[in-house]
């Protein structure tokens, strides 16, 4: 598939997809988020890939936002259409990914921008991004899912100040209240968030797909439910070959192979 909007392109078993609109400052238009939904959902089918990484293109911006020149043509109709399938739904679809999703952020991360990245797994930084959901000086409210995963990550306090001032925090900031788990220099972004997605890749699929599972029901149920479910689903990873070459690796003091037997057992 020829993308216009995004690189789309693999690196092992990691996917890499970069929003490439850096004369945009990678804003998001309908058309680039047709074709992040079209990927998104193209990863599903391929039982080789084990994580993907999302990103933006150059050094300014890994999404600034939404393009609002489309934005401020719809009606309100249209806009409601909107936030239910290129927005909402397409934050949820990458959510819902079973494989774990790697934010890797350089520079601007604002509006839908860090709402992509609230719907990733694991937020890594440069030490220059800036965050924020500045919806609220255009007259509007976050639409993309950032008043239900904002505060879930932040806490309702620091949730209600980004959303409320619509002011932009720094790296540093997004790392102290939790919204990023790392942040590292510039010139060591690429290097670092490729190094944790290359090792968590190469742990057992069925095992990730199960973990990830566990955890979004961490936050949908409570915690009786989430045990229950925790237990299945640790059943069903326990059923696979993944589990024997693990244990058989140990104790022989290697380091596993599970993508060897992967396909027979998942």
């Amino acid at each position: 598939m020829t993308y216009q909007n995004i690189i789309f392109e693999k690196d092992r078993r990691v996917a890499i997809l970069t929003v490439n609109r850096p004369e945009k400052r990678n804003a998001l238009n309908l058309a680039t988020r047709r074709e992040i939904l079209e990927a998104v959902t193209s990863l599903g089918k391929n039982p080789d890939l084990g994580v993907l990484v999302v990103t933006g293109a150059g050094d300014k911006a890994f999404i600034s936002g939404s393009d609002l020149t489309e934005f401020g043509r719809m009606s309100p109709l249209e806009c409601y259409d909107f936030v239910n399938t290129y927005g909402q739904r397409l934050y949820t679809r990458l959510e819902e990914l079973d494989i774990p999703v790697i934010a890797m952020i350089n520079g601007l991360c604002l509006g839908g921008g860090c709402e992509v990245a609230l719907a990733c797994d694991i937020r890594i930084a440069s030490d220059n991004a800036k965050f924020g959901q500045p919806e609220i000086l255009l007259g509007v409210i976050p639409g993309g899912g950032a008043t239900q995963r904002l505060p879930r990550l932040v806490g309702q306090g620091a949730a209600r100040e980004i959303i409320f001032t619509g002011d932009m925090i720094d790296a540093t900031e997004a790392w102290r209240i939790g919204l990023v788990n790392r942040v590292v220099p510039a010139g060591e972004l690429k290097k670092v968030t490729m190094e944790m997605a290359q090792k968590i890749a190469a742990r057992g699929s069925l095992s990730l797909r199960m973990a990830k599972r566990a955890l979004r029901m961490s936050q949908e149920i409570g915690v009786t439910a989430g045990l229950a479910f925790e237990a299945l689903a640790e059943t069903a990873a326990f059923c696979s070959p993944d589990r024997k070459e693990g244990v058989d690796a140990f104790f022989e003091k290697r380091q596993p192979a599970f993508h060897d037997k992967e396909k027979g057992g998942t």
